[in-house]
């Protein structure tokens, strides 16, 4: 039985480096097919390129031989220097909540002269809302105070503000891009080992993933990377990215087939991130609006949480909402949302979670009366 984990210095942290490898090897330039006998490293940054047609590289790169170069040799180049970009801009992140406390990751995403933020997952932070404090420890290992700016449980996301500024920012990416088996790197500090990198794969995308159990009793429900990057105990929060270094994704939860005497759960290769394009929206709603808050897509309905059959049943409509004005009715069974297959309630609301207020859908149903129907639905929009 699988068990999904999360919690502070009880979760995950994965900070991705995906490269897409379809048919050959994938680098900053393009990929390479099988013909290629040799290609070009960028002396500074490592960075990989298509050799010319004459197999010559420029004075500023390192040629190598795909003949000589094992596939190991390729993706450690390429880790190496993501570890040297990404690393300043990875934090620790320790909660201290009376005699208690627990740590987790986080990304510096944004910082001016005076200011910084950094973006974590809320059940690191969550116990810290009304008392209690929370220290930010940096790469070189200074620690700061930092203050809630704000938070979204049903993401499983927050944002934190220190007073000092100009710091490393990591670089954002776009989790859409992503593809399964590209690499990945995990960054955080897993067990209070700040500093701690691993790397993987993308095991899969859109996968369905809810985690419970915080002191708000709220689940967030999470369309997410899956990765076999080793995360573990106080990853929770860091960073997910690709290649270039760019964050796609925020790592929250993991899966287990049990739980220890401690309660705590350690990697067994299945890891959770949140999606970068998601998270994206709502943490720059948390900064910018001026109640510090996000909003949430509603589609308008309440699904039947008694049904057992395959896909999510419509038991109510909320009047004057989306689901209600495209005219789905009471009863119908969605079956998939643009495309996408939904086989219960939870992947229903995660699928609908992934997007934006005000985009435009399609859902497919089965109706009551039998036959599908494709509705077009604009989704609304809800406060947390």
């Amino acid at each position: 039985m699988l068990k999904i984990t999360s919690s502070a210095g009880k979760v995950i942290v994965g900070i991705v480096i995906g490269a897409s490898a379809v048919g050959g090897f994938a680098t900053a330039a393009g990929t390479f097919s099988g013909s290629t006998s040799v290609i070009c490293a960028d002396n500074r940054t490592n960075a990989l390129y298509a050799a010319p047609s004459n197999g010559v590289c420029a004075t500023s790169r390192t040629a190598i031989s795909l003949s000589q170069a094992s596939a190991s040799t390729l993706p450690a180049t390429s880790i190496k220097s993501v570890v040297q970009k990404v690393s300043p801009s990875v934090v620790t992140v320790n909660v201290t909540v009376g005699t208690g406390g627990d740590s987790g990751s986080g990304s510096i995403i944004q910082s001016d002269a005076n200011t910084s933020y950094i973006l974590t997952n809320n059940h690191v932070i969550e116990a810290a809302a009304t008392s209690g404090t929370i220290q930010i420890e940096l790469n070189n290992g200074d620690q700061i105070t930092a203050t809630i700016v704000g938070r979204d449980a049903a993401y499983d996301l927050a944002v934190l503000k220190v007073a000092k500024g100009n710091l490393p920012v990591i670089q954002i990416g776009d989790s859409g891009t992503l593809s399964i088996g590209d690499s990945v790197i995990a960054f955080g500090s897993p067990l209070g080992l700040a500093g701690t990198v691993t790397s993987g794969i993308v095991s899969s995308l859109n996968r369905p993933v809810t985690t419970g159990g915080t002191a708000s009793g709220v689940n967030s429900y999470v369309d997410a990377i899956q990765t076999d990057a080793a995360i573990n105990p106080g990853n929770s929060g860091g960073p997910l990215t690709d290649s270039l270094g760019r964050l796609i994704g925020v790592n929250s939860a993991i899966a287990s087939t049990g739980s220890s005497a401690t309660g705590q759960s350690g990697n067994i290769g299945l890891g959770f991130a949140i999606p970068i394009n998601e998270a994206k929206r709502v943490y720059t709603e948390i900064i910018t609006s001026p109640t510090h808050t996000s909003t949430r897509p509603l589609l308008g309905v309440y699904f039947d949480t008694t049904y057992t059959g395959v896909g999510a049943k419509v038991s109510q409509l909320v009047a004057g909402e989306g689901a209600e004005k495209a005219g789905i009715p009471v009863g119908a069974i969605v079956t998939a949302i643009d495309g996408n297959r939904v086989v219960d309630q939870l992947s229903a609301i995660v699928k609908i979670r992934s997007y934006a207020p005000g985009t435009t859908i399609t859902v497919t149903v089965t109706l009551p009366s039998g036959g599908s129907k494709q509705f077009t639905v604009k989704l609304g929009s809800s406060t947390n």
